[in-house]
Order: C-alpha cells, then structure tokens, then sequence
C-alpha cells in the first residue's frame, strides 16, 4: 500500500485545525463543567433551604396536637412547589407525612444510595436528601425525613447546551479547516511562485528572477538566496557556454592544421625526408593539441575541488632559483635580465606551486622586450607570502586586466602571440594559487606589468617571523 504524504499547505491547515479544535473542545469542557457547576449549587441550596424549613417545622412538634397539625402546615409549605417530594418515617417505617412519594420510590426500596444521591423515575431527575430528626414531643420520637427536588428542566437545559456547544465546536473546527487551507494557500503563494519560476527556467531563459517587492519579510532571505543562485548559474552556463565555444576553437585550429599537413604529404608521392618533414610538423601540433587537453584536464579538476592537498613546506626561494635556471637560456637569448631577492616558506605541493610561478617566468620573459629587466621579489608578514615578478612592456589596459584570468584568452592586441600557448596559463596559474588559499592580482602602469601571488605561510615561517 502506498502511501502519498501530505501536500504542506494540507499539513498547515490540519495542524491549524487541530490546534483550534482542539482549544474549542477544552473550552466547551470548560464552559459545560462551569454550568452544570452552577446548576448544582442552585439545586443543593435550594434543596438544603426547603429542608431546613421542614425541620423547623418539625422541631415545633412538641405534643400529640401539634403532631396532629403537621400535615396541614407541611401542605401549606409544600404546595406552591410542585418540584418537592417529601417523606417523613418513623422507626417503623409508618409514614407520619408523603407529599409526592411515588418520585421517592428508588429511594425508599433501596435502588440508591439515600444521602445527596440523584435517581431518576417516570423520566425525571432527582436529587434528594435524608436526615434523621428526634420529634420534641414528652417521649422524643426518632423520625426520618427523606426529601427530593425535581431537577428535570436544569437536566434538559444541560442536555441542549451539551448539544448545541459541540454541534457548534464542530462547525467551528470545519470553518476553522476551511480557514486555515485558505490562510495556508494564501500564505505559501511565494513557495508557488519559486516553483513556477524553477520550472520556467532553461537555457534560454536564465534570467528568470523572483519579485522582492512582492515577497513577505519572512521569505525574503529565500527569496535573495534563490535569485543568488540563478545568478550563480546564469554566469556558470554563460562561461560554460564561452568555454566550450573557445574549446571547439582552439582544438580546430590544431586539427585543421593536421589536416592539412596530412592531406599535402598524401597528394602526391614524396621522398623519405618530405615525409619526415610532415611528421615532424604533425607531431609539434600533436603535442600543442596534448598541453591543451592536460591543461583543460587539470582546471577541470581544479573545478571540481580534485586536485591533490598535500602539507609539506615550499621554499619559494628555491623553487623561483631552480626556474631561472631552466629560463635562463632563453632570457640569455633575448637578452633579457633575471633578479630574485626575498624569501618565504608556505605550505603545498612544490610541483603545483612550481608550476603557477614558471606560468608568470615564462609570460615574463616572452612579453619582456631586449635589454628588460624581470624582477622576481618575495615578501611576507605575519600571515601571508607574496610573490611579485615584474616586467617591462607595453601597458595593458585596465579593462584587459581582469580577462587575463579568463580562459583562452589573449590580449593579442596588447601583446604579440607568438603561438606557444592557448590562452590557459594564467587560468592554471590562478587556480592552483585558489587552491592553496590564496590569490592572485595584476596591475599594469606605465609599461610595467606585476604579477602578485599571495599564499599563506607555513605554520614554521609564521612562528619564526613572530619571534
């Protein structure tokens, strides 16, 4: 058997019901409990009232005439009230006085109990009450004196306000059910307007936004972290979108060119040194084709938070000197000059880190014209370590700067691409920089070009500095 839960605005209003349901039916305990309450005082006082009347009466009964007169003064008492009935016993059960005896019957034959008792006859309600008296005649008589109120018309009362409280408790709680699925509904019209917006959203329309305006106070912070979200995703797909356009980009020019090189060597029949020649050309745009698809592969990665975590110490000193090192041949060549100074310990990987700063060498020494000077100079205080390398060149415009972390992009206008990469260095270089908590900036005045890497330094680096 399958069960389907409850919709929440049918969650809402059952629990509203229920709530005041269940608040109308204490109240119509309550309200029942205080009128039979009051119904009962007014019956036992006037029950004790007519009974204290008829033992005044009979403390009177002080002779054999005044015994002979008690019926007559007992009629007078009792005949305006027709609710009384009154028995008066001697020892011997003989009856000295009855008014009405046939509704004290359950009474006399022992059916209840004959003390403040109730009992019910011919379809009345009685309470009643016994007491025993001494008659002050010359030989005190011992008498028992039985009396009982009719009660029927309190009861009837009772009856139809017990009957017309929960027939009305009742409408109350299906008007209250009605009620609260109307309030829920209205209240929860928010929730449907998310929804009718998460189900108008695709790839066409990502601009769908929520109304603050129209939105409670109460679901406001909902409101703004949903619209915060379409934002998130709206600007993911689009550079999703640029990505896999500059990807079907770049991968056809090297495609293209392989193409081409294979389509020319098999046009017609060629010497053994040709064919090399072609190979050799293919195999150059097959390892471009290779360094792109790494690359991709590992911001891939960065994205996707998969790149390896480890705690170990870096030099930074020694990773920029065993870099200039291998640069080095190629600044000699274009005659360009290489300076570091500084030093700092973080904490990484020394491959990744390695990595990032060769990046900005390598950028360095190909934008740097002959006879520059790269200036390599790390800094720290007491938290962070900061990797400055400086070039001359032409000035980047400042509505470049910020696209220079973009993928595949090239500031060709700015910079002269000599085609040895696809625009996927610094992208790599920022990621792993993010990765190892820290970030990278770039500002470029008056033809200088600064790159800025900060990482936070290894917990020994910090300790020492402090000292």
């Amino acid at each position: 058997m399958t069960f389907y839960p409850l919709s929440l605005t049918a969650r809402l209003a059952t629990l509203f019901s229920l709530l005041v349901a269940g608040l109308l039916l204490l109240l119509g305990l309550w309200l029942e409990h205080l009128i039979r309450g009051h119904f009962d005082e007014i019956d036992h006082m006037e029950l004790t009232a007519k009974l204290n009347m008829i033992e005044n009466l009979l403390d009177r009964v002080d002779s054999p005439a005044a015994l002979n007169t008690l019926p007559r003064y007992l009629d007078d008492l009792l005949t305006s009230h027709a609710t009384l009935s009154v028995s008066i016993r001697d020892e011997e059960q003989r009856i000295l006085y009855a008014y009405q005896p046939e509704f004290l019957e359950p009474v006399k034959n022992g059916d209840v109990d004959s003390a403040s008792t109730r009992w019910s006859v011919a379809g009345y309600e009685f309470i009643g009450h016994e007491v025993q008296k001494r008659l002050p005649l010359p030989q005190p008589i011992p008498v028992h004196v039985l009396l009982g109120l009719d009660i029927t018309h309190h009861a009837h009362f009772l009856e139809d306000t017990r009957r017309y409280l929960w027939t009305g408790i009742a409408i109350a709680a299906l008007l209250t059910a009605l009620l609260g699925w109307l309030v829920a509904r209205q209240g929860l019209a928010p929730l449907k307007r998310i929804t009718a917006a998460a189900r108008r959203l695709s790839a066409e329309r990502l601009g769908e936004r929520l109304d603050l305006q129209a939105t409670p106070p109460e679901m406001v912070e909902l409101a703004n972290a949903f619209n915060g979200m379409l934002n998130r995703l709206e600007a993911d797909f689009q550079r999703l979108s640029e990505f896999s356009a500059d990807i079907a980009h770049e991968l056809r020019t090297p495609v293209s060119n392989l193409l081409t090189e294979t389509q020319v060597a098999l046009s017609r029949p060629r010497s053994t040194e040709e064919y090399q020649d072609a190979l050799h050309s293919n195999l150059e745009e097959l390892e471009r084709l290779a360094r792109m698809i790494a690359d991709m592969l590992f911001l891939a990665k960065t994205d996707h938070g998969l790149l390896p975590n480890p705690a170990e110490p870096v030099h930074l000193e020694e990773e920029v000197t065993a870099l200039l090192e291998f640069y080095d041949a190629l600044a000699e060549e274009k005659q360009v000059k290489m300076q570091l100074s500084g030093t700092a310990t973080v904490t990484g990987d020394h491959l990744m880190l390695r990595r990032a700063i060769a990046n900005l060498v390598s950028n360095a020494v190909r934008h740097t014209p002959p006879d520059g000077r790269i200036e390599i100079t790390i800094t720290h205080d007491q938290d962070m370590a900061r990797l400055w390398v400086r070039n001359p060149g032409e000035t980047i415009p400042a509505d470049q700067l910020p696209k220079l972390f973009d993928r595949f992009h090239r500031a060709d206008n700015i910079r002269n691409h000599h085609g040895e990469g696809a625009g996927l260095g610094l992208p790599i270089t920022r990621s792993i920089v993010k990765a190892h908590g820290g970030d990278v900036t770039v500002r470029s005045q008056n033809g200088i070009t600064t790159f800025c890497l900060t990482l936070p330094l290894s917990g020994t680096q910090r300790t020492s500095s402090e000292v």
